[in-house]
């Protein structure tokens, strides 16, 4: 269960910034012992894969805090972010890579399921953040683009953190969060829903 909890934080880490998980899992792997990746999952913490995954952290990073440029950012992230919630899920609870050398084995062993699983979690995430970050840009004309994606930074950040360290906050954290979005979605709603039945 506790592997459970450490995919999801991290997945959910990959929806809001699909870097910061991956080099906050392979900086976990290299320097705390406590931390040890499956060997198929070790090349996380590799030099090359550490110094990739940290150029493309910060390209997201200022991209991502530019009006326009955002949304550009998050339509290619459409791909990147799930990919990187299904690495650290699959990675982050301890499952082994997927073996694709022999496509009839891929469905058959369930080393994909975790993967899968990541998958769509930061999938979920991404989509909403891509759903309200376009919405926001407008209604403050580009002026939220910047705090609204320090947030984010700072959320992947403290999440895959906490994934890691107390995987069990970290699921707690998400759930206060999507709570709170779904509130706030359907105060929103009833709100316009007031507002056309008076005019």
């Amino acid at each position: 269960m506790v592997e459970f909890f450490v995919g999801t934080g991290l997945a959910t880490a990959a929806g809001l910034n699909a870097w910061m998980p991956l080099l906050v899992l392979g900086l976990a792997d290299r320097f705390l012992p406590a931390v040890e990746l499956p060997a198929g999952w070790a090349w996380l913490s590799s030099d090359v894969a550490l110094w990739i995954m940290g150029a493309l952290l910060v390209v997201e990073v200022i991209a991502d805090k530019i009006p326009a440029v955002d949304s550009v950012n998050d339509a290619i992230q459409t791909f990147v972010r799930p990919a990187a919630g299904g690495v650290v899920f699959g990675a982050g609870s301890s499952a082994q890579t997927v073996n694709v050398e022999d496509p009839t084995a891929f469905f058959t062993d369930t080393a994909w399921v975790p993967i899968l699983i990541g998958v769509v979690i930061a999938l979920a995430v991404h989509g909403v953040k891509a759903a309200v970050r376009p919405a926001a840009n407008v209604a403050t004309a580009g002026v939220a683009a910047p705090v609204l994606s320090t947030v984010e930074d700072v959320s992947s950040f403290v999440l895959a953190v906490l994934a890691i360290v107390l995987p069990v906050l970290a699921v707690l954290l998400i759930i206060a969060a999507a709570v709170t979005v779904a509130v706030v979605l359907r105060r929103r709603r009833r709100a316009r829903e007031q507002a056309s039945a008076s005019a």
